[in-house]
């Protein structure tokens, strides 16, 4: 017997979470579904038409507790409605890891994660709520941004959604559908300088881009300050040349850096761990376990030991 796939819907209040289902139980695909079983776990502006999605097979049950959601309580869902697929519509305050930590039915399948941004009010929820935007971003599988406008910064958008997950898929919904236009990003350095000059401020945006896109940084130079770290965990002599980086908030701070080999006439104890140098390499794009596949994997030509920045904290926008 097949799995019945669940899919998680999840944004903030308003960003449109009740329409994509609306709309989405309209498209053809769906209509071969069969039993679809709709969990409200939030009340919008917008209200669902259930005699409209009866007449489709569609079932729509609110649920106002996290907690409510138990296996044995999923199991009576399953005994009850026989459904074909379930769609979770997930309450913008609830953590997405908090209903993946439950425990599904044995023929339930997680499905994909969509996550609605409402363009218009996203400044104002990633400025005031950015740890509840983390949360509902880092294991989405898509993000959709929609009532996307002349005005809106994509770009700025991406640059918020990409360090907290860059597996996700983004897309752009205008008035008129998906903008399939690609939103370049628009580097604050010369890539085709030689070396590659990283400041201070820009080792964020040059760490996103070299790990979206390696090959246009093989077998180039670049000279950037980083802070050294190395442990058991990583291949025989090499380190982490990095920054500590800030994903939403204070407290979510992690160490971002590339693999490193240094200079074939120095070794790691002469560098000292959580020092600061300056860093001139050449970028070679290899296999790394550290990458889960093939990165850029830098090649010391020279490490000078400098002075830690005025600002040791790195951003992505």
């Amino acid at each position: 017997m097949d799995a019945t796939p669940l899919f998680i819907i999840n944004g903030f209040l308003e960003s449109g979470k009740t329409t994509f289902i609306t709309e989405t139980m309209k498209e053809p695909q769906f209509a071969k579904a069969g039993k679809v079983l709709i969990l409200m776990c939030e009340e919008g502006e917008v209200e669902y038409d259930e005699v409209a999605l009866a007449k489709k097979n569609v079932s729509i049950l609110t649920v106002e507790e996290l907690s409510s959601l138990t296996k044995q309580f999923m199991q009576q869902l399953e005994d009850f409605y026989h459904p074909d697929m379930i769609m979770v519509e997930l309450n913008g305050m609830w953590k997405t890891e908090d209903f993946l930590n439950i425990e599904l039915p044995d023929n339930w399948a997680m499905g994909q994660i969509i996550t609605l941004i409402d363009a218009e009010t996203f400044n104002n929820y990633y400025n005031n709520m950015r740890s509840f935007f983390a949360e509902n971003v880092k294991y989405s599988d898509v993000v959709i941004v929609n009532r996307v406008d002349e005005t809106t910064d994509k770009l700025f958008i991406r640059r918020c959604i990409k360090p907290l997950n860059r597996q996700a898929q983004i897309m752009y919904e205008t008035a008129e559908g998906i903008d399939d236009s690609a939103v370049e990003e628009v580097l604050p350095f010369d890539i085709n300088s030689d070396p590659i000059v990283i400041e201070d401020d820009d080792f964020g945006l040059w760490y996103m881009d070299a790990l979206d896109n390696p090959s246009k940084y093989d077998k180039k130079k670049v000279r950037f300050k980083g802070m050294v770290y190395y442990n058991d965990k990583l291949p025989k002599g090499c380190f982490i040349p990095g920054r500590m980086a800030m994903n939403c908030c204070a407290e979510d701070l992690a160490f971002i850096g590339f693999l490193a080999k240094p200079p074939k006439n120095m070794k790691l104890t002469d560098l000292l761990l959580r020092g600061w140098y300056m860093i001139d390499a050449d970028i070679k794009v290899e296999f790394a376990r550290q990458y889960r596949g093939k990165g850029p994997v830098l090649y010391a030509t020279a490490i000078t030991p400098d002075h830690e920045p005025d600002e040791k904290v790195v951003y992505f926008t």
